[in-house]
């Protein structure tokens, strides 16, 4: 088991996925709160299961899968479904979350979650690093990935923790306006002194 968990966020577009496989290709564990949402609702899983009863048959595809542009259709345009989601995943995803830090073995490990500060899972981490850039490459790069308009990334933009809330939460920060190999000599510098940081605590 780590004892030391970095906790790793950013806006959409902010390039986490980039951040988080520099610290992999350094054999560093990452739990990824995404990919187990994603397979909390795989076809066949009690979540999905109680989705199906709770939303409707028609809430899934014709292969049995999670029909995600209904669910965000039907949880959008009334609150009290998307609390009832909430409620039903929220816990699930923590559970497994834990479940994942407690087996990672590595000096450290990190635990990437778009949501880390709005849904509070700072409890799990000993430091927070926020990956930034500014708004506008948010904006490029998120229409260049998801080819939604400008007007539909803005949104979203909106929607999620205002760029100086996040980085006033932030114990460190990477920059990643620059090139890939901006990244990797960034991520270089922060694994040595997660090295450091989890080689104190282990002596506490």
């Amino acid at each position: 088991m780590s004892n030391f968990v970095v906790g790793v966020t950013g806006g959409i577009g902010s390039g986490k996925t980039t951040v988080t496989d520099a610290f992999a290709a350094r054999g560093i564990p990452v739990i990824d709160a995404d990919v187990i949402a994603r397979e909390m609702v795989a076809a066949g899983s009690d979540s999905l299961n109680d989705i199906a009863r709770h939303f409707g048959p028609d809430i899934l595809t014709a292969q049995g899968e999670l029909d995600r542009a209904q669910l965000r259709q039907r949880i959008f345009a009334d609150e009290a479904e998307k609390e009832w989601l909430n409620q039903l995943l929220h816990p699930r995803i923590r559970h497994a979350i834990e479940t994942r830090l407690n087996d990672a073995d590595a000096a450290y490990c990190i635990l990437s979650a778009p949501l880390l500060l709005e849904n509070k899972l700072t409890y799990l981490t000993n430091r927070v690093l926020v990956v930034d850039v500014p708004e506008s490459l948010q904006i490029k790069r998120t229409m260049a990935r998801d080819n939604n308009s400008e007007a539909q990334v803005e949104a979203i933009i909106a929607a999620q923790m205002p760029r100086q809330q996040r980085l006033a939460q932030a114990d460190d920060v990477l920059s990643n306006d620059g090139t890939v190999a901006d990244v990797y000599d960034q991520v270089e510098i922060l694994h040595q002194q997660y090295l450091q940081a989890a080689a104190s605590k282990r002596q506490q």
